[in-house]
């Protein structure tokens, strides 16, 4: 019998229409809005490419002590298209903590395009890769500083490659795709990443990840034992409450501290002043970029970013108007009562697509200590009937509005490796057929119970431990526990918390359990298969931690994974060093068309509705997007351009 809560929901969902759209896989085509403009699509071009030659600045600077708008912009500005209109100075945006990647911009050497398959220039102006791809070489935009004016070079990039990425105290564990690597400076300028083996995918990080490639030497040199003495260092740190100068440099770089305020930045925002319930951030002077018009971006003066904890008050929050950006912490489940807010006027509920493959990845535990339950796993038939077991266009209604995808875990539409095939495959619901993939593994109801017995008689009971955050994983894995129970199959859930999930997952100790699957685009998949190769362990990947670090480890720990599961190793490493596009492709095919064959892990509902609210002042903000962690979320749509128009709340439509 379905919960009574499950009805309720589906209930509730009743009193707010939302148009449902077909449940299948959408045409590369429909996943782009039409109303994006095209520039989002292509590298941004420069003021002197379109004939801007004066510039202005929001009045917000005026009375402040700083040199003309024109000498803090780099020699040749590069120019933000807004979504449709230029935009207003002025205004504090509310968020809270959780949006500190979503809402203020961030800035990489290179960005994402908006079709999340292209990288685009940002703060260097072109990059090349040597044939072989041990070689990535960049070049700096001219002109461009940091948030205190200092100048923006090659160095800010050696420090962190070389004295915090190779630095074996900041980082014990080099991470196995840098490994022999090193940075080295041409110029100011110019620089280039060199590898001991073909590392092209290294690009990728560098738009992905690349906030996190750069910081300000001449700040943080002053606290690097490379710089500085060591002793007086230690005292310095001690006497700051530190336990040591990589605890600092780790917290400061993250916006955590105090001292946070005095490390510049590239981004559109500075931190200017963080306590423990709120930080507050102003327009950085010295950004790089400018409109259409030659204004410097961004439109927004300021942003207070409170901590809440409490998912629930943060929703509440969003749906009051008290937020004028809330995404990040919000949930399918509460499109409804967002959706009753909007009625106010004060807010606009934005529904997005979430980018995610599966918003809930079942994860079978093949390294398992119990012998029986991993022959189990390990034999296909059993992994087919439970994914046949789901009804997931049921699971779709309920919980997404018809508006989710039943589909497995494979590539996202928009990727150069996706096939409808790999997504479609074992999601028919066919309890029918899982019963006798069931009855062939000589499972059976001995007791009369209901439920399955192993062949001798003894219980078969699977344990999934999850957190319930970020995507609908609960009220999905009750109905999947339903699901399985009328195959007999019994299913016992339960929640941890956070640390107890890590320590469990990647001590192999969860029989069973669940995370969402991005790294699924042309961005992160090639890099990062980690759904499908037994390459990782981590909190949100629990299935073969044993092969993994066999991997890892070039078999000196761990347990040698089968013939096929080396196999996949083997392409995965294909697929990241080769320098044939073509191939990669073909490889990247090859992995997913095995996860398809295999299920090594159970899809539900993919490219899921995303909430995203804004109060009615808030202009900018793309009403279609799509929302993860590959694309960084709202990276591609500018954020910079984002302005207030302050009429909507001199109605009184909006709370003060």
């Amino acid at each position: 019998m379905r919960p009574a809560w499950i009805a309720a929901i589906a209930l509730s969902c009743a009193t707010v229409t939302l148009t449902p759209c077909q449940a299948t896989e959408p045409d590369r085509q429909q996943i782009w809005p039409d109303d994006w403009p095209d520039a989002w699509f292509e590298p941004a071009r420069t003021a002197s490419q379109l004939g801007i030659t004066s510039f202005s600045q929001s009045p917000m600077l005026d009375d402040r002590d700083l040199p003309p708008v024109v000498d803090r912009l780099p020699r040749d500005p590069v120019v933000v298209v807004p979504l449709k209109e230029l935009g207003l100075y002025g205004g504090t945006a509310r968020i809270t903590s959780d949006e500190w990647l979503t809402f203020p911009n961030v800035e990489s050497p290179l960005t994402i395009s908006a079709d999340m398959r292209t990288f685009l220039p940002n703060l260097a102006e072109w990059w090349s890769v040597s044939p072989d791809g041990r070689k990535i070489t960049l070049r700096l935009r001219a002109g461009i500083k940091w948030s205190d004016g200092t100048p923006f070079t090659s160095e800010d990039f050696m420090f962190v490659f070389n004295d915090l990425w190779l630095n074996k105290e900041m980082s014990p564990v080099t991470d196995p795709n840098i490994i022999g690597g090193r940075a080295v400076k041409i110029d100011d300028l110019t620089f280039f990443y060199q590898f001991q083996n073909s590392n092209p995918l290294f690009v990728n990080r560098l738009a992905q990840y690349g906030n996190f490639l750069v910081a300000p030497k001449n700040y943080y040199r002053e606290f690097h034992p490379g710089y500085v003495n060591r002793e007086a260092l230690n005292a310095r740190i001690r006497d700051m409450g530190f336990i040591s100068w990589m605890a600092f440099i780790g917290a400061c770089r993250r916006g955590l501290i105090d001292q946070s305020v005095d490390a510049p930045t590239l981004d559109a925002h500075r931190i200017v002043s963080t306590t423990p319930l709120l930080r507050r951030y102003e327009r950085n002077p010295y950004y790089f970029k400018v409109d259409p018009a030659g204004q410097q971006l961004p439109y927004i003066d300021g942003i207070e970013s409170k901590v809440v904890e409490n998912k629930e008050v943060i929703t509440a929050m969003a749906s009051t108007g008290q937020l004028d950006f809330s995404s990040y912490e919000l949930r399918t489940q509460d499109i409804p009562l967002l959706k009753l807010g909007e009625r106010t006027g004060a807010i606009k509920v934005h529904v997005w697509k979430r980018l995610h493959s599966s918003d809930v990845v079942i994860q079978l535990n093949y390294n398992y200590g119990d012998e029986r339950l991993r022959t189990l796993y390990w034999d296909v038939r059993f992994r087919r009937a439970l994914s046949l077991a789901i009804n997931r266009q049921e699971m779709n209604q309920i919980i997404y509005f018809g508006r989710g995808t039943p589909r497995q875990v494979t590539a996202h539409p928009s990727s150069s490796y996706f096939e409808p095939s790999f997504a479609r495959a074992y999601t028919e619901y066919d309890p029918t057929r899982a019963r006798a993939l069931l009855d062939e593994l000589q499972l059976k109801d001995v007791d009369a119970d209901g439920l399955r017995e192993y062949a001798d008689g003894s219980p078969l009971t699977i344990t999934l431990e999850f957190i319930d955050w970020e995507t609908p994983k609960e009220i999905t894995l009750e109905l999947v526990s339903n699901y399985w129970r009328e195959v007999g199959i019994d299913l016992r859930l339960k929640i941890v918390d956070s640390s107890l999930q890590s320590a469990r997952a990647q001590a192999g100790k969860m029989q069973m359990t669940v995370w969402h699957a991005d790294r699924v685009t042309d961005i992160l998949f090639p890099l990062q298969p980690d759904w499908w190769v037994p390459r990782r362990s981590g909190w949100d990947n629990a299935m073969w931690n044993d092969w993994a670090r066999w991997y890892q480890t070039d078999g000196r720990l761990g347990e040698e994974p089968p013939p096929i599961m080396q196999q996949l190793q083997a392409w995965g490493e294909e697929m990241r060093v080769t320098m044939d596009p073509a191939r990669r492709i073909e490889v990247g095919k090859k992995i997913l068309a095995t996860h398809a064959e295999n299920v090594w892990m159970i899809g539900t509902v993919g490219l899921a509705p995303h909430p995203v609210v804004i109060t009615e002042r808030l202009r900018g903000v793309p009403p279609e997007a799509i929302w993860g962690w590959d694309n960084r979320w709202t990276l591609s749509y500018h954020p910079a351009t984002w302005y207030f128009d302050e009429t909507a709340a001199n109605k009184g439509d909006l709370p003060r």
